[in-house]
């Protein structure tokens, strides 16, 4: 076993690189125009590809999810609480019906198309819920094998790198409000990193609705594997070791979010800590974001099974013109 003067020289290659990437994104955005959020992804993603990169970075780089929460964290201090008050019961009933109308729909896409029960659940999860968090969630919950859960994840890390390019490049050409294209992202998309660079790229109040849509539906995956170990069960399946993986149904960093969205409404932050949660939260979300974009291989994405892709496909399809619909209207 390493000691922690090991364990935190290990980190060091892959935290250099996500900080260099993270500070050339800044400075490229100053130059293009644009979001160094929806930079950051691409510049992670073009030097995933592109270069050969060493194991020794491997450690630093994982630690891009913990960036992308703890920045979700710090965002709560911005976020405009009385507007969330005025569409909580909107908000909620869309959250709902999006899980409540994709787990079978997912189920019945995964079938239809020749997979079997395991990896449709697998998908259904990932898609309705909060993408291969969800996914591997379940797949602890029916014991399934790697090979049920790897194509299913490899799918919707597809999806998350086509939609995170697609969605504000349509938000664009529907016009939709930054309020609007926000829940939209946040109703439709699989994981939550995707979700906040995307609901970012087209700007800061999107950025907020589209992160704080996608937290309520991650607040779901409790219920969703509470649903699976009950089903599993009903069937002759043993209890004992599912019940763990529902440890995993509220993450810790939606219940710091509500902490600290709750401080900063209550006047308990004074301007000078909101500002420096701000900065905050666009420090950690772009490195996040340059760790998100290293995460996408080409090279992966194209051994994908042709089902999972196409379900997938059928259930984003379905979903988001649904949701679109919704919010233009109630939004």
């Amino acid at each position: 076993m390493r000691s922690l003067s090991e364990r935190l020289r290990a980190l060091v290659p892959g935290l250099s690189l996500l900080l260099v990437l993270a500070l050339a994104a800044r400075s490229l955005a100053g130059v293009v125009g644009t979001s160094p959020l929806l930079v950051a992804v691409a510049l992670g993603a073009l030097v995933g590809n592109a270069v050969d990169l060493p194991g020794s970075v491997d450690d630093g780089t994982a630690l891009h999810s913990r960036f992308l929460d703890a920045g979700i964290v710090l965002l709560g201090a911005n976020v405009a609480v009385n507007e969330l008050f005025d569409a909580g019961v909107v908000l909620v009933g869309l959250v709902v019906g999006v899980v409540l109308v994709g787990l079978p729909l997912g189920e019945f896409l995964g079938r239809w198309l020749g997979l079997d029960a395991t990896p449709s659940s697998l998908l259904a999860a990932g898609a309705s819920v909060c993408g291969v968090s969800a996914a591997t969630t379940v797949a602890g919950i029916l014991d399934a094998r790697a090979s049920d859960l790897t194509p299913v994840v490899a799918a919707i890390l597809v999806f998350d790198a086509v939609t995170l390019a697609a969605f504000p490049v349509l938000g664009s050409l529907l016009d939709l409000s930054a309020q609007q294209f926000g829940v939209w992202a946040g109703l439709s998309m699989f994981s939550t990193g995707p979700v906040t660079a995307a609901g970012f790229a087209y700007g800061p109040a999107a950025g907020q609705w589209a992160t704080v849509t996608k937290l309520a539906r991650n607040a779901l995956l409790g219920l969703v594997a509470l649903f699976y170990v009950l089903r599993t069960t009903q069937h002759g399946g043993p209890a004992r070791s599912r019940l763990a993986h529902l440890r995993a149904g509220v993450p810790p960093f939606i219940l710091g979010f509500l902490v600290l969205a709750a401080a900063a409404s209550a006047g308990l932050l004074g301007p000078d800590l909101v500002a420096l949660a701000d900065s905050g939260s666009t420090a950690l979300f772009t490195l996040a974001f340059v760790g998100l974009g290293l995460d996408i291989r080409l090279d992966s994405m194209r051994r994908v099974g042709v089902a999972p892709l196409v379900a997938l496909f059928g259930h984003l399809l379905v979903v988001s013109a649904l949701t679109l619909v919704a919010v233009l209207f109630l939004l």
